[in-house]
C-alpha cells in the first residue's frame, strides 16, 4: 500500500505547531525564571557546580536518599540559598551556586558530610566558570548556528533553487525549535540544564537532518524530470515513498548507540545524547512530513509555467 504525505499533510503541521507551541510558551515561562529561554548551564551563567556520590561501602550511609529540602537548609544557612539542587539517581548530588573560594566550598562539603551522610571523596567532581567565558561560549556557539544556517540556505539554493532551500531552511528551523522547546520543558519540569554541549548537539541535529532533506529532494527533482506529466502532489508523494525506508533505517541506526549512550554513558553525556534523540527523530519527521508537503504545497500554488521551469 502506497503511503501518502500529501493527503494528511495538515495533520503532520498541526502535531509539529502544537510542539513548538508548547515549547514557546515554556520558554517564556523559563525566562521569567532565569532570564533564558532554557534554565541554563554553569557554562553560561558562570559559578561553582559541585558533584558529590555518597559513599556506599560505609555502612548505613546508603540506607536512605538524599532529602534535597535538608540539603537546601544547609545551603540557607550559608548564604547559598538561590543555589540549584538535583538529586542524581538517589545517591548524587549536584549543586550549582555562586562562585565559591576554597573556605566557603571546604566549609560546605564539611556541613554535608556531617548532615547528610558521607561522601565519596574520589566521586566528588568541581567545575568553575567565570561569567565572562560563559558568555563567550554562549556568543560563539549562536555564531557557529547562524553560520551553519546561512552556509546550508547558500548551497541548496545553489544545488536546487531557492524554494527548496528556503522550505529545507524552515525544516531545520523546525527541528531546532522542537528541541530547544522540548528541553526548555524539561528544565521546568525536572531541572535539567543546558551547556555547550547543548549547542554542539543542535549543529549535529542540523547536519543530520539537512542530509535526509537532500536526498528526498533529489529524488523529488529527479522525478519531476522523469515523469513530467505527474503532478506535484504524486511526485512528491513517490518520492517520499522510494526513500522511506532509507531514512527509517538510518535514523533507526543512529539512535541506537544515542540510547546506549544516555543509559550508559554517564553523566556528562546523558543530556547530549537525549538531544541527539530527540534532534535525529524531529530530523527525520521534518523531512519526510514538513520539508517535502511544505515544497508540494508552494507549487501547487504556482503557475504551471514557472514550476515547469523551475524543474527543469
Amino acid at each position: 500500500m502506497k503511503f501518502s504525505a500529501i493527503k494528511q499533510q495538515r495533520i503532520w503541521w498541526t502535531i509539529s505547531l502544537l510542539v513548538i507551541l508548547a515549547g514557546v510558551v515554556a520558554m517564556v515561562i523559563s525566562f521569567s525564571q532565569f532570564q533564558a529561554p532554557l534554565r541554563p548551564g554553569l557554562d553560561f551563567v558562570g559559578g561553582t557546580r559541585l558533584q558529590l556520590e555518597l559513599d556506599c561501602s560505609v555502612a548505613g550511609n546508603c540506607d536512605r536518599l538524599i532529602d534535597s529540602a535538608k540539603v537546601r537548609a544547609i545551603l540557607s544557612e550559608q548564604d547559598l540559598g538561590d543555589s540549584s539542587i538535583q538529586v542524581i539517581e538517589n545517591y548524587g548530588l549536584s549543586i550549582r551556586s555562586k562562585t565559591l573560594n576554597v573556605d566557603q566550598r571546604t566549609q560546605l562539603e564539611t556541613s554535608l558530610n556531617q548532615q547528610i551522610g558521607k561522601f565519596d571523596p574520589q566521586k566528588t567532581q568541581l567545575d568553575t566558570v567565570g561569567p565572562t567565558i560563559g558568555r563567550e561560549l554562549f556568543v560563539s556557539g549562536m555564531l557557529a548556528l547562524i553560520v551553519s544556517f546561512f552556509g546550508i540556505l547558500v548551497y541548496l539554493s545553489v544545488r536546487f533553487q531557492f524554494d527548496y532551500a528556503f522550505f529545507a531552511f524552515i525544516a531545520l528551523f523546525h527541528d531546532v525549535l522542537v528541541t530547544a522547546g522540548i528541553f526548555s520543558i524539561l528544565g521546568l519540569v525536572a531541572g535539567i540544564e543546558v551547556d555547550s554541549l547543548f549547542l554542539v548537539s543542535l549543529l549535529t541535529i542540523i547536519g543530520f537532518s539537512v542530509n535526509d532533506t537532500v536526498v528526498i529532494y533529489d529524488r523529488i527533482r529527479d522525478n519531476l524530470v522523469q515523469f513530467p506529466d505527474l503532478s506535484i502532489n504524486e511526485t512528491v508523494d513517490n518520492a517520499v515513498n522510494q526513500t522511506l525506508g532509507r531514512s527509517i533505517n538510518t535514523t533507526l541506526t543512529t539512535l541506537l548507540p544515542l540510547v546506549a549512550i544516555f543509559f550508559l554513558g554517564g553523566e556528562t553525556l546523558k543530556y547530549f545524547a537525549l538531544a541527539l534523540i530527540v534532534g535525529f527523530i524531529a530530523g527525520a519527521y521534518s523531512s519526510i512530513f514538513i520539508a517535502s508537503t511544505l515544497l508540494a504545497w508552494w507549487r501547487n500554488r504556482q503557475p504551471k509555467s514557472a514550476v515547469a521551469k523551475s524543474s527543469s
